[in-house]
């Protein structure tokens, strides 16, 4: 979920919050009141590769698909025991 940096007007406080690209926030969370909160201009923090990010993203999906493979086995082995058929 992307954070945002937004200022009030009434608390004169900087705040980050964390919220989706389509919801607005219109009312300031510490003093509740409506279009008091703006939000500022920042730059995009793009994290590229986790804990390395010399890493592209492919590699990054294949490493993860490797790591958890024996546990997508046992879940598709799982699922294949239950019956999906409508009673």
């Amino acid at each position: 979920m992307p954070r945002y940096r937004y200022y009030c007007e009434n608390c004169k406080v900087e705040q980050m919050i964390f919220h989706t690209m389509k919801e607005k926030i219109t009312a300031c969370p510490l003093c509740k009141l409506p279009n008091q909160i703006k939000k500022m201009l920042t730059t995009p923090n793009i994290v590229v590769g986790g804990e390395n990010p010399e890493l592209a993203v492919g590699e990054l999906t294949k490493e993860y698909i490797e790591t958890n493979r024996d546990i997508l086995k046992q879940q598709q082995q799982e699922a294949k025991k239950e019956n999906y058929e409508p009673s």
